[in-house]
């Protein structure tokens, strides 16, 4: 990745990312988003947007690959946003912190440049598991990582896997960063701006 420059510029990248575990996973978004701008992915086309829970991940990102959002859902006024707010108390702005949200008026107003009309070339699934006392965790775990991995399969889109299994909440706020330690959410967008690109190569037929 370090000899490309910029090659997230021409890339449209969506983050899906479950609610349950705010806190940590506000970190890791925000690391994610952190890490697709530095590799030159532009603001308004990075479209992020969140489910119940990680169980719901596969539904979404195969909804999101198979009908593309044509626009950028800047609008916190639109419908992707009425959603939220029906369902969730922890809106996408608490989520997506620091920096400028996707979804923000600031991005369809500080952006001279029209958000990709184009489908996405990569997306990026983040949710976090913490072990209970039963095999609830075992079964979302598993089903969440095969209805992943299906979905890039079926669909020939790279789906970065952001799902983090913990034992324990300290686990999981060592793993975004939240004590001072690496944040996981700037690999998974460092590897979609690199599977991103590689996937516009290979459709030309080249290996190289």
């Amino acid at each position: 990745m370090s000899s490309l420059k910029g090659p997230g510029s021409n890339l449209r990248i969506a983050i899906v990312h479950a609610r349950w575990n705010t806190e940590i996973i506000s970190a890791l978004v925000a690391g994610t988003r952190k890490s697709l701008l530095a590799s030159g992915v532009k603001e308004e086309n990075i479209i992020v947007q969140d489910v119940p829970g990680s169980y719901e991940l596969p539904f979404a990102v195969q909804r999101f690959l198979m009908n593309p959002p044509i626009e950028s859902s800047n609008n916190p006024t639109g419908p992707i946003s009425a959603v939220t707010d029906l369902l969730s108390s922890a809106s996408l702005t608490d989520l997506t912190a620091p920096g400028p949200p996707a979804f923000s008026a600031q991005a369809s107003s500080g952006s001279s440049k029209a958000p990709l009309k184009t489908p996405f070339s990569a997306i990026i699934a983040i949710g976090v598991l913490i072990k209970g006392e039963t095999m609830h965790f075992e079964y979302i775990a598993d089903a969440t990582s095969h209805g992943l991995m299906k979905v890039q399969l079926d669909l020939g889109v790279p789906v970065v896997f952001g799902l983090l299994t913990v034992l324990n909440e300290e686990q999981g706020r060592a793993r975004a960063g939240m004590d001072g330690k690496h944040c996981h959410g700037e690999d998974w967008g460092k590897a979609a701006v690199e599977l991103g690109v590689k996937r516009q190569v290979w459709a030309e037929g080249s290996f190289v």
